[in-house]
């Protein structure tokens, strides 16, 4: 019975950290779609001047902290990229933790459309990445899609 006892406790030790990093995820993937925002902004000033936008002002939109949801206290574009700050709602684990979405643009061509790249994911073949990945958040909570192939996402 004992034995029993301390096994289940072994095994719920175990559980605790992937349920929390489950439930931290699941707060990143929410957050992203805040990210929408800022990124119309930047591809129709990309698909206008055939440049990417320096910051929120040079996009049209408001001002990064006006820019918010449940799970990300402010959006800021900075020179293309798109930068999450995670507050308000979010795990206190997250407060103030990053994640970056940077365009991939075919240069000289600002018809096609942007392909946003989540922190370190690879741009499509003949796209050009722009803007700086400024993630700083350990990547087993980003989204697969999310974690690229480098290890410095697991800062």
């Amino acid at each position: 019975m004992l034995f029993a006892l301390a096994v289940a406790g072994v095994l719920l030790a175990m559980a605790i950290p992937a349920l929390q990093g489950m439930a931290l995820r699941k707060q990143v993937e929410e957050g992203l779609a805040l990210a929408k925002v800022a990124e119309a902004g930047v591809q129709s000033v990309w698909t206008l001047t055939g440049k990417v936008p320096a910051n929120n002002a040079a996009a049209g939109l408001p001002v990064p902290e006006k820019i918010v949801g449940n799970m990300v206290s402010r959006v800021d574009v900075v020179n293309g990229a798109v930068v999450l700050t995670f507050g308000n709602n979010a795990g206190k684990s997250l407060h103030g933790k990053k994640l970056a979405l940077r365009p991939a643009v075919v240069a000289g061509t600002p018809l096609v459309p942007i392909a946003w790249l989540c922190n370190n994911a690879a741009a499509p073949k003949g796209m050009t990445v722009v803007g700086e990945n400024t993630t700083d958040m350990p990547s087993e909570w980003l989204p697969v899609e999310c974690r690229g192939s480098s290890a410095a996402a697991g800062k």
